[in-house]
């Protein structure tokens, strides 16, 4: 695709909610004793903002133990090497989350901490690696490098990919020293991308995956208002993927537009009943496929704040799995997460 192609795709663009149409958005929590811990969230000036205090704030009521930060490009480095400049991240994710800690018990924000690294710099990326664990507090659990690409949209703030990014060669070269590191990996693919997954996989069966956002089941372009068609092809390739011990699989970030919801667009906020069942069947197969010791659910704020609040989304995942035994909602709210990212407590 040329330059002018890409620039003339369709954009997809996250849609911020209006600060009163979330404030109104509002549920007594749902077990809110049940143990959680938030498997993926970002702080940025993006999406309206949001810092460890916002997080803090959004999850009163539920019982969210610890939290996950991934990588946004949040807070490079402003100089030196430009390989070194996502350092930057993961050492203001410590700064901002090692003030917020001392402040309260109830949440360990950030207690473990995926970056980026640019894989495709090769063996180079290994001194990249080894400062973000340096750095890192004793938090740093891996990266994530988004592979998202398709020919007819573009979504997000992140850079555009290659395509086939995790197939290239220099790529896995790369990939490799997350092995030498004790690292894992955080997979960003569309649907029709997961078969790459499945081979990364295959290939390293010692790196742990982490696959992002139920494997990516597009409902934007020429996916609106065809989730069959998406369903369809979505299965299969989730299945193949399945096949490989090493991937986990995170159930969320359904807030982002490309996922094809617009509640945002209504004139008031969906329920959180209302959130579980138009999300049901994209979630469901996802637990079916994988198992709950294998899935773990995520808010992905502030970006999914167009789903409604914090707390509703939380109260729309513990709908969905209402008739599932203790055991499996600890594995799908807390220990999967905790095993994914040896978090200790």
């Amino acid at each position: 695709m040329s330059v002018e192609d890409d620039q003339n795709l369709l954009q997809i663009v996250q849609t911020r909610p209006d600060p009163d149409w979330l404030s109104v958005s509002r549920e007594d929590p749902i077990e809110p004793d049940l143990p959680i811990i938030d498997a993926h969230h970002h702080f940025s000036e993006h999406w309206g903002g949001y810092m460890p205090a916002d997080l803090i704030e959004d999850s009163q009521g539920h019982n969210v133990v610890a939290t996950v930060y991934v990588q946004c490009g949040w807070n490079y480095r402003s100089g030196g090497l430009e390989r070194m400049r996502p350092v930057g991240e993961v050492e203001s994710v410590v700064d901002v989350t090692r003030q917020a800690n001392s402040k309260q018990s109830k949440t360990n924000l950030a207690a473990a901490i995926v970056g980026f690294a640019d894989l495709r710099l090769g063996d180079t990326v290994d001194d990249v690696l080894a400062t973000q664990v340096a750095v890192g507090d004793g938090r740093f659990r891996g990266v994530r490098v988004n592979g998202t690409r398709h020919a007819t949209f573009r979504f997000g703030i992140l850079p555009r990919p290659p395509f086939h990014l995790y197939t290239d060669p220099m790529f896995k070269e790369g990939y490799a020293c997350l092995g030498r590191h004790g690292l894992s990996f955080d997979a960003w693919v569309y649907h029709t991308q997961l078969d790459d997954v499945a081979e990364l996989a295959a290939e390293f069966p010692s790196i742990p995956i982490v696959l992002n956002h139920l494997g990516g089941p597009i409902g934007v372009a020429g996916y609106q208002g065809h989730q069959d068609v998406t369903i369809k092809e979505w299965i299969p390739a989730l299945k193949r993927v399945a096949q490989l011990p090493n991937i986990t699989a995170k159930i969320g970030a359904l807030g982002a537009t490309v996922f094809g919801y617009d509640f945002v667009s209504r004139p008031a906020p969906p329920t959180s009943k209302e959130l579980a069942d138009a999300w049901r069947p994209l979630v469901e197969p996802v637990i079916e496929t994988f198992g709950p010791d294998r899935c773990m659910f995520e808010s992905n704020f502030p970006l999914d704040r167009s789903s409604g609040s914090y707390g509703v989304v939380w109260n729309a995942f513990k709908r969905l799995v209402s008739g599932t035994n203790a055991e499996d909602k600890r594995n799908l709210f807390h220990d999967t997460a905790r095993r994914a990212y040896r978090i200790d407590q």
